[in-house]
């Protein structure tokens, strides 16, 4: 019994341990579900309508396009290709949620037999405009009949049974794979389109115009007015003798707000310090004395200019083949130039160049040759192989005499199993290129450019023999021979590295927008604004930024300055900046406040009470003469449409327009017009058709209805774009 007693006793105390084990157990699943939830929304990239997509997901999406360009031989190599790709992607998950949303609710829906009968037909305009990224484009070319211009769906079955009958091949099995995966992305986006187009038919059904509405649109584009104008800009009042109040900048905020400060995207007003790390002295020092021996070699009479290009490291190879001017100019506009005023076997001293495309470079140019060339040859060839290539001479040199004895070339080219087909050879053929061309390519390069029209040659190459005819030539242009030892004025390491260190201490010292604005000019860096969408892919239009995008809208905190980031690069893809971001300010969606657009609405304040002054001097004159006396400038504007903003001393006034449409031949103006840049009273002194206009009733109603429609459809878009509630969080993951 007094064991029993003591384990009642015990009692609370074995309550708690258990609750606390109960506790624990339960808190643990809520801290591993929360968890899952918390790592499926870091896996997030956005959401539309509710509708989220995940980072695999995206992924997904974005290499169903990559394999699709692959097959067609286009890599998406730069950031700019990879960003394009992205931004497509994300935009037709979007739209295609939002409308796929609409349709569910109106029961609209593309089924099969509807895109069977589509295909079948070829005839819908969504075929030929099917919304692809613009390197596919080409990829619909070819399942359209040229003659007819119509779509043809024999020509994907034709070539689905040509490649499924050839299976056994590894090669066709790889092409048949590649060929379904296209097919299957132009199925999917052609039943999104037909989806969409749709849904736009049936809202285009409450769009309506009528002989009326028409007549008055051709009249509004077609009627030009010639008026006598009396302006008096805002500009004639000082902006001291005005005064505005923070009352005046709410009220106008509040009026402006709905229609011109919405915010649909988080944005970030941000300060920035970029700086170029450039080659010091003792770099630029180094290098000269490098082209210093290039130019040195290339004059000896003995050098061989390709190893001399080759071990000098110049960024364009020699090829041994002379190239137009237009070629060299596409190097360097600095280098064409040059080569104008060189005669042939000189050398130059090293120069640098500093507008090419690529950046600052130094330069070695020798003028080799001068020769004046067709620039493009039509010519044919019979390929002549054998199991040896003395095998091959001796056929090509049986079919080469049959042809200097009279033989028909196209006849030998059909026993030969060749077509002789003439073909087109232009200097495009190799002087684009900045690669080495191997020693049979430059043979035969030569030999096409250097045979006159009618003539043959048998040309030996290295595996095979290649009987050559040129038929004809034309374009006749100045051709160079050039040999070019082209560097980049880089820095060193040590060069980079010191630049890094001091940027690094400026950062370090400048850990607040006021200290890195204070820092930066002893520094001599200059700091910059700018104001950013999450949506942006870089900072100052600097490639590899984005890790400075993704801290600005993930991590940073208002005032906060950033790390510096390294080997951020410009257009030319040099990889020589460094920069460092500070967070001045958030704007989340919603509304821009009065303070992000203070200087905008003060402005517009500025101009109402400006005209407000105007207005009182015009008001009540009856003529343009009355308003010149109260000192308006006068002016003969002619040729003023509706649709057409009145051009006034380089300024576009929109208001104008309308307000001269809606007075009356001989009459003055009802009002004084209120303008961006000025107050106005006007004369209309003339009124005449347009030279050459016709009114048509259907074509013009037509016209006007396919206007309307199309802005209706665009708004309306944007209108459910609004309501949507798309979170865009790509900038967390590219």
């Amino acid at each position: 019994m007094a064991a029993i007693g003591k384990i009642r006793s015990w009692g609370p105390v074995l309550v708690g341990i258990i609750a606390l084990a109960l506790f624990g157990f339960i808190a643990g699943d809520m801290w591993r579900s929360c968890e899952t939830t918390g790592n499926q929304q870091r896996q997030q990239v956005g959401e539309v309508l509710g509708q989220k997509m995940s980072y695999t997901d995206y992924e997904g999406l974005i290499q169903e396009y990559e394999n699709v360009l692959k097959t067609m031989g286009y890599e998406m190599n730069t950031d700019e290709q990879r960003n394009e790709l992205r931004d497509y992607v994300w935009q037709n998950f979007v739209q295609n949620t939002i409308v796929e949303k609409e349709c569910n609710k109106l029961g609209l829906a593309v089924t099969d037999d509807e895109m069977a009968n589509v295909l079948k037909e070829g005839t819908s305009p969504v075929l030929s405009q099917l919304r692809l990224l613009p390197q596919m484009q080409p990829v619909l070319t070819q399942f359209f009949n040229q003659q007819t211009g119509r779509f043809d769906y024999s020509q994907v079955t034709y070539i689905y049974d040509a490649l499924t009958q050839q299976l056994s091949n590894p090669q066709a099995a790889e092409q048949l794979a590649q060929f379904d995966s296209l097919w299957k992305l132009v199925e999917k986006v052609l039943r999104q389109q037909l989806l969409q187009n749709k849904y736009q038919n049936l809202f285009a059904g409450t769009m309506l115009s009528n002989p009326v509405a028409a007549k008055m649109a051709f009249d509004g584009q077609n009627t030009e007015s010639t008026v006598l104008l009396a302006s008096m800009p805002y500009s004639s009042i000082n902006d001291n003798d005005i005064q505005i109040d923070d009352n005046d900048l709410k009220a106008k905020y509040n009026a402006m707000k709905e229609a011109q400060f919405k915010l649909d995207q988080e944005l970030r007003d941000v300060k920035f310090v970029k700086f170029q790390v450039k080659a010091s002295d003792s770099d630029r020092a180094k290098l000269l004395a490098t082209m210093n021996d290039a130019s040195n070699e290339l004059k000896s009479d003995s050098a061989i200019v390709e190893n001399v290009v080759r071990t000098h490291q110049s960024e364009v190879s020699y090829n041994g083949l002379p190239v137009t001017r237009a070629a060299l100019q596409r190097i360097s506009p600095d280098l064409a130039k040059r080569i104008d005023s060189m005669a042939v076997g000189q050398t130059t001293a090293p120069f640098e160049t500093g507008n090419d495309n690529i950046g600052y470079t130094m330069n070695v140019v020798k003028l080799l040759a001068k020769t004046q060339q067709p620039d493009s040859i039509e010519f044919r060839q019979i390929r002549v192989g054998g199991a040896t290539p003395d095998e091959a001479a001796k056929r090509a040199d049986s079919i080469y005499t049959a042809l200097k004895a009279g033989a028909v070339f196209d006849s030998l080219a059909v026993k030969y199993g060749e077509n002789a087909e003439k073909q087109w050879f232009t200097s495009a053929a190799y002087q684009n290129n900045n690669t080495i061309i191997d020693d049979d390519s430059k043979q035969y390069f030569r030999s096409i450019m250097s045979l006159g029209v009618g003539e043959t040659k048998n040309l030996k190459l290295s595996q095979m023999n290649i009987i050559l005819q040129v038929t004809n030539r034309k374009a006749m242009v100045d051709k160079y021979d050039v040999a070019l030892v082209r560097r980049f004025v880089d820095f060193s390491d040590s060069t980079a590295i010191a630049a890094y260190n001091t940027f690094s201490q400026f950062v370090s010292e400048s850990q607040t927008i006021d200290a890195l604005e204070e820092n930066a000019p002893k520094y001599g860096y200059i700091v910059e604004s700018a104001r950013i969408p999450n949506t942006t892919h870089f900072i100052a239009n600097l490639r590899g930024t984005h890790p400075a995008v993704k801290w600005l809208f993930a991590d940073a905190k208002v005032g906060q300055v950033s790390q510096p980031y390294d080997r951020a690069s410009d257009q030319n893809g040099r990889s020589d900046y460094i920069v460092v971001v500070a967070l001045e300010k958030i704007h989340p969606v919603g509304y821009f406040d009065l303070d992000a657009v203070n200087e905008y609405v003060k402005n517009e304040v500025m101009k109402d009470k400006k005209f407000e002054q105007l207005a009182a001097k015009l008001n009540g004159v009856k003529s343009v003469a009355e308003a010149q006396q109260k000192g308006a400038r006068v002016d003969t504007i002619s040729q003023v449409t509706f649709p057409t903003p009145v051009s006034l001393m380089g300024q576009r006034e929109r208001s104008l327009s309308g307000a001269i449409a809606g007075t009356d031949k001989g009459q003055f103006s009802k009002h004084v017009v209120k303008g961006d840049n000025g107050a106005y009273v006007f004369q209309v002194l003339d009124r005449t058709q347009r030279e050459g206009a016709q009114f048509v009733a259907k074509n013009t109603e037509m016209q006007q209805q396919q206007q309307n429609i199309q802005g209706a459809f665009r708004n309306l878009l944007g209108d459910l774009y609004q309501k949507a509630k798309v979170v865009d969080k790509r900038y967390l993951f590219f």
